[in-house]
């Protein structure tokens, strides 16, 4: 998805946005992402074109923030969504200056913090589902014995 405006005749306007130190230029969305989009943000409003209208618009505006301040996969969109996305350098791809342009991968999206209270601390939200997951684990490992 990209978003290329010019204003007049053989000018060259950049067509990426700067965010957390990268040039955003394409936006891709895993089938999980998408998957994810459907279950835990707007089920009615899906499809790849929508979910990258309004990432490309929320990028455009900077309402995404990184969720914590030294990690760079996980952002926070509007201070409510939680999405992990990584950045991709796009091959034969550079701005006017000859720096590398990136595409943006969204890997999934976490849900609402506003729908999802253990999404306010997701360091303490993955221990515990790590620890749910190896009882779960003992607990069938004891069954087979």
């Amino acid at each position: 998805m990209r978003d290329k405006i010019m204003n007049r005749w053989s000018t060259y306007e950049p067509f990426y946005v700067s965010f957390n130190g990268y040039k955003v230029a394409d936006i891709v969305i895993t089938s999980h992402a998408l998957s994810r989009w459907d279950e835990r943000v707007e089920s009615d409003q899906g499809g790849i074109e929508h979910i990258c209208e309004f990432l490309w618009d929320k990028l455009k505006h900077e309402r995404i923030v990184p969720y914590y301040a030294n990690e760079k996969d996980v952002y926070l969109i509007d201070d409510d969504l939680v999405m992990v996305a990584e950045f991709l350098e796009m091959k034969d791809e550079i701005d006017i200056a000859g720096n590398p342009l990136h595409k943006m991968v969204v890997v999934t999206f976490l849900g609402r913090v506003s729908q999802d209270i253990q999404l306010r601390d997701l360091k303490a939200y993955y221990s515990w589902l790590r620890h749910t997951r190896r009882m779960t684990l003992v607990k069938h490992g004891r069954k087979r014995k």
